[in-house]
């Protein structure tokens, strides 16, 4: 009887072929975000080559805004044999809101920015208890 052997991958060779550093492989295994197979005598770490396409996955959701956290809760649904993508696209609607806010207070802030720049006076004269009368003397929101 012949057992196929699958292929096993050591942490400098998933650092190779992901070019994700060893210290962060580590790391996310430490979080729970990876798990090694097993390890060889010597005590190396071997990965299978599914780690690959969970690297990718980690990086992309990343990219795009997710938190570790997050990215860990949505591999335990994956782990139990279920499809994460609802819970995804939940994350990522409100990625989405996140960001609306937050481009809605940069614009604030680049208004208020524009508007100080603008009415600029050059005011060498040093003012008792003042850095900077533009920006001291302008009114709170």
């Amino acid at each position: 009887m012949l057992t196929q052997e699958t292929k096993l991958l050591l942490i400098g060779q998933v650092t190779d072929i992901s070019g994700i550093p060893i210290r962060t492989i580590r790391y996310y295994e430490s979080l729970g975000l990876l798990k090694s197979s097993r390890r060889t005598e010597g005590g190396f770490r071997q990965f299978s080559l599914d780690v690959l396409t969970r690297l990718a996955f980690i990086k992309r959701a990343q990219n795009l805004g997710l938190s570790l956290e997050e990215i860990g809760n949505i591999l335990q649904v994956y782990d139990q044999g279920q499809a994460p993508c609802g819970e995804i696209k939940e994350k990522l609607e409100n990625k989405l809101l996140q960001i609306d806010h937050q481009i809605d207070q940069l614009l604030t802030l680049r208004s208020e920015i524009d508007g100080l720049l603008s009415g600029w006076k050059n005011n060498n004269r040093q003012h008792k208890d003042t850095i900077c009368p533009i920006i001291q003397n302008t009114p709170q929101c």
